[in-house]
């Protein structure tokens, strides 16, 4: 017999442990350990691999202005951020997203001259991109305390001095006080007001509907209740207050395309500020497959900066 054609060591071990010794349940093997040996990287030991092979397929995807702004954004590598590198540049899915949002805005508002406020920015990334490609007027971000900390400090590093002097930090309890009396041209929400409750995101759905231009909003459809997504591993309390926030609190199969185009027109209606608004635009907000994202329009305002 030949002994030329032998398993490496590696497989005699995955066939002896996960194929031969392994009781195999043909109805259920495809998400199984068996089949991680065979053709799938195992999903909960290989989370950094599958996002870095997400963020790389989306650099595919992205159009030379789309390049142009990650160019124009120095500084976006501090942090120590999961990256990829993609014909010589450096792109995490924190920027990548950044870009894709303002490639969404940059051909029906314009920003130059323009007022800014964001209601959540998180660590900053998104004003961070659009005060490096945009001559904007001012920017204020409204956030917790905690939060707040953590964007100023941010931002201060990886901003000029010039760009960084635009803008105002908003603790949420002094934002009537501060940003009601402001005319702004276009206001942010992304991935926030789903995680708040539903009065405060009508409070401030009402502050936009008296002071600002533009509205634009990117956050999810509806919820997800599927264990096998995350495990529920900070608990059932966890999942409990996830279910209680925002406007779009209806359970759908969040990787069924029919039922994330479904739920579109309710998240649109739900969002819009005020009857005198219109809805400009609303898509898919890749790369998460239940985010939309929409621009609404302020029929009364004419902006300071953008195209009417």
């Amino acid at each position: 017999m030949s002994t030329g054609y032998q398993p490496s060591r590696q497989w005699d071990r995955i066939s002896r442990e996960w194929l031969e010794e392994a009781e195999i349940d043909l109805a259920t093997f495809k998400s199984g350990r068996p089949n991680h040996k065979i053709s799938l990287w195992n999903p909960e030991t290989n989370g950094v691999r599958f996002l870095k092979t997400l963020v790389y397929n989306l650099c595919t995807t992205l159009t030379p202005r789309d390049w142009e702004r990650l160019g124009a954004t120095r500084n976006r590598d501090y942090g120590d951020p999961i990256q990829v590198r993609h014909e010589g540049r450096h792109v995490c899915m924190d920027y990548l997203q950044a870009t894709l949002e303002a490639g969404f805005l940059e051909d029906r508002v314009d920003l130059r001259g323009g007022r800014v406020m964001e209601i959540g920015a998180g660590y900053g990334r998104t004003c961070h991109l659009l005060l490096s490609n945009y001559d904007i007027a001012s920017y204020h971000i409204v956030d917790l305390r905690s939060t707040l900390r953590l964007s100023r400090e941010y931002l201060r590093t990886v901003l000029d001095r010039e760009r960084y002097d635009k803008i105002t930090f908003v603790e949420i309890g002094d934002v009537d006080a501060v940003a009601g009396p402001l005319r702004i041209d276009l206001c942010l929400n992304i991935d926030s007001f789903a995680e708040m409750n539903p009065e405060t995101v009508r409070g401030y759905l009402s502050l936009i509907d008296r002071g600002s231009a533009w509205f634009y909003v990117k956050n999810p459809v509806g919820k997800y209740l599927d264990s096998s997504l995350d495990g529920h591993a900070e608990g059932a309390e966890a999942v409990r207050h996830a279910m209680e926030t925002g406007l779009m609190q209806q359970v759908l199969d969040v990787h069924d395309s029919e039922a994330v185009r479904a739920a579109a027109p309710a998240f649109v209606a739900a969002y819009r500020p005020g009857a005198g608004w219109r809805d400009v635009a609303n898509a898919w907000a890749p790369p998460w497959s239940f985010y939309w994202q929409a621009l609404y329009r302020n029929e009364g305002v004419t902006p300071r900066g953008g195209r009417p």
